[in-house]
């Protein structure tokens, strides 16, 4: 065995120098975390949506042909229900710190390009602004339930069937549709 080969193989066999798979790159490192990140929030909406369903189990459905009443009627009892549930929800409980500097990251680059000052317009033509409201709150049915452009939703996580995506003002919400109330907030979502 020649001198190199010998040296080779002990620096090989030293518990040093084992073979290693390389340092994971900056770039797989942000990828790892992001995806982390959205796992998390994920499992987060998944964990509401499971209380929501097993909350609103428990009042009677709505009939088909329900009138506003009845749907308002539904809305306030399944509202109570997880009002009681989440009795100690706050801002931040889903949308983490993590996660809301993710969500304007995300939202910063859905509202770049030539159409971001139309995007923002879209959202704004019937915003009323910055009004109060709160977690477990009712979404204020002063405010319209406008609708999200799909450029905007398709830069946002999938949310599971009773829950949506909609602005006030420049806050980004988290409303549950069939109980009418807010489950979290992003102050400042849209970029100015």
């Amino acid at each position: 065995m020649t001198a190199p080969t010998l040296t080779l193989m002990l620096l090989l066999s030293s518990p040093g120098h084992a073979f290693a798979a390389p340092a994971p790159s900056a770039q797989t490192q942000k990828v790892n975390a992001e995806a982390k990140l959205l796992a998390d929030f994920q499992k987060a909406v998944q964990s509401y949506s499971a209380m929501h369903r097993k909350l609103e189990a428990t009042i009677p459905d709505l009939p088909k042909e329900a009138t506003p009443e009845q749907i308002e009627r539904h809305q306030t009892a399944l509202a109570e229900l997880i009002t009681h549930e989440r009795s100690q929800a706050r801002a931040g409980d889903i949308f983490t710190r993590s996660t809301r500097a993710q969500f304007r990251r995300f939202l910063a680059q859905a509202f770049a390009g030539p159409d971001g000052p139309e995007l923002k317009a879209a959202i704004m033509e019937e915003n009323p602004g910055n009004i109060r409201f709160a977690v477990n709150g009712r979404y204020p049915d002063a405010v319209p339930v406008g609708s999200v452009p799909p450029k905007v939703l398709q830069a946002l996580p999938k949310l599971p069937d009773d829950l949506e995506y909609r602005f006030i003002g420049d806050r980004l919400i988290l409303h549950d549709i069939h109980a009418h109330t807010i489950v979290d907030i992003i102050d400042g979502a849209i970029p100015h």
